[in-house]
């Protein structure tokens, strides 16, 4: 089973704080502190598994979200994200020499909370990747941050997020500007390009069937020469697709 994210909120607000962590929560995250000043978070660190930190630049400390975020670049290979009210060119530029992996100003609604998560964690990972294999020692003592985004997708309905599985997705169909992500029991609208989206899929089981159509190819059920049938829907498909499934059958 995939571990849930764990996030540390560092905030000296408390009611925003509380309202983050409702959020979070709701959405499948898993809160391992909620803190309002630098040293609090600095023995947090030390002492717990954190996969991400979310942060405010002002603090009820001396020291201020920047030193925070400073202390990770310096100590720790986790991401961080800014939370703040302050988006003036001064407090940007001086978050900016910190590098932090996301910035959100307040307020926020639960939706611009989890994107900026999946960014910050998808980039984080990538970046991970790219930078070349780690040393035994980092390997042993390193949990992968992003187990939740690397098998599954967090989908919108209502007012909930649900999680699903990579695999669990059998087609997606575009209508306007909403997206139709079909399971094999429900359907979730996406507000998204289809392009973009499809991009968030794995590249070896997801393709552009059509304009309008992203299908998962181990979904298929038949085939014919304008359609391919994926749980007794009909999905036209372009020539190039046709080719490359006749391809991939005959291989």
């Amino acid at each position: 089973m995939e571990q849930p994210i764990r996030i540390l909120i560092v905030e000296d607000n408390v009611i925003i704080a509380d309202d983050m962590q409702s959020m979070l929560e709701e959405i499948g995250y898993e809160i391992v502190d909620n803190v309002i000043v630098y040293e609090q978070a600095e023995e947090v660190l030390k002492t717990q598994h954190v996969d991400l930190v979310l942060i405010d630049i002002i603090l009820a400390s001396d020291k201020t979200g920047i030193d925070l975020g400073k202390h990770i670049r310096e100590n720790y290979n986790i991401p961080f994200i800014f939370v703040t009210s302050n988006s003036d060119r001064a407090t940007v530029e001086n978050a900016k020499t910190v590098k932090p992996n996301g910035y959100l100003v307040k307020p926020f609604e639960q939706q611009d909370l989890y994107t900026s998560i999946e960014i910050a964690l998808s980039n984080f990972n990538y970046a991970e990747k790219s930078g070349g294999a780690a040393s035994a020692e980092e390997e042993d003592g390193k949990v992968m941050s992003n187990s939740v985004l690397k098998d599954s997708i967090f989908v919108k309905k209502q007012h909930l997020y649900y999680r699903i599985q990579f695999e669990d997705i059998q087609f997606i169909k575009a209508d306007n500007v909403y997206l139709e992500v079909n399971t094999v029991d429900k359907k979730f609208l996406v507000r998204s390009p289809l392009k973009d989206y499809l991009e968030k899929l794995p590249q070896k089981k997801f393709y552009r069937a059509h304009k309008s159509y992203i299908v998962n190819v181990d979904h298929i059920d038949a085939i014919n020469s304008r359609d391919i049938m994926i749980n007794n829907t009909l999905i036209p498909i372009s020539k190039d697709f046709k080719e490359f499934i006749i391809s991939a059958m005959n291989s």
